[in-house]
């Protein structure tokens, strides 16, 4: 989902906190300034539904819990509050206070790209999310064509890229011990993307 300026510039983390608990739409947080988030496009909707679906069955009765699109994360070395298409947090989950409502260790997080976030998704966002020590996998996927970036944090700290762009592609999810084939998660667009393979 997009984000776009709303007029909340200046404030606090506890004053953004207290806004956006008592807000009906959802905002982003950066350093001061928040940033109302719009509402999804039909493939970003189809997508999350699919990834999360996949994960969901995969994770029954284990110590992982998935979130779509309502948990707030926070980075804790930047000033910043945002809300992922999808979060999992495997082990014990922690949050920022007794509202659980603001998670500080997501073990994967994966965004859906849109042409007005896909820059700053791989970009700056990816940047802060890293200074999570929590997490361990970052997955890109673009809604208008096949294509899925995944993000490896390795021992040494530095993450490795690897991406998929075929139908028959399965992404393997190390940190959470699943797989999503590229088929599952495309399912309801092959349809609408233009030249799916």
């Amino acid at each position: 989902m997009a984000a776009q300026p709303v007029p909340h510039l200046g404030v606090t983390p506890d004053e953004y906190l207290a806004i956006e608990r008592a807000a009906e739409t959802k905002s982003e947080y950066w350093d001061g300034d928040m940033f109302a988030m719009s509402g999804a496009s039909r493939n970003h909707g189809l997508l999350a539904f699919s990834i999360a679906a996949g994960l969901g069955s995969q994770l029954a009765g284990r110590p992982c819990e998935a979130f779509i699109a309502d948990m707030r994360v926070r980075m804790p070395k930047r000033r910043a509050y945002v809300y992922p298409d999808v979060v999992v947090a495997c082990g014990e989950p922690q949050f920022e206070d007794d509202r659980l409502d603001t998670l500080l260790n997501p073990t994967l997080v994966i965004e859906i790209l849109s042409p007005s976030t896909a820059n700053f998704d791989r970009g700056h966002k990816f940047q802060h999310y890293r200074t999570i020590a929590s997490l361990q996998e970052y997955v890109l996927v673009h809604q208008d064509a096949v294509r899925v970036e995944h993000y490896r944090r390795q021992a040494d700290d530095s993450w490795v890229l690897r991406e998929f762009s075929q139908l028959g592609d399965t992404l393997d999810l190390a940190s959470i011990s699943c797989h999503l084939p590229l088929e599952a998660i495309y399912e309801k667009l092959k349809d609408l993307l233009p030249d799916a393979p």
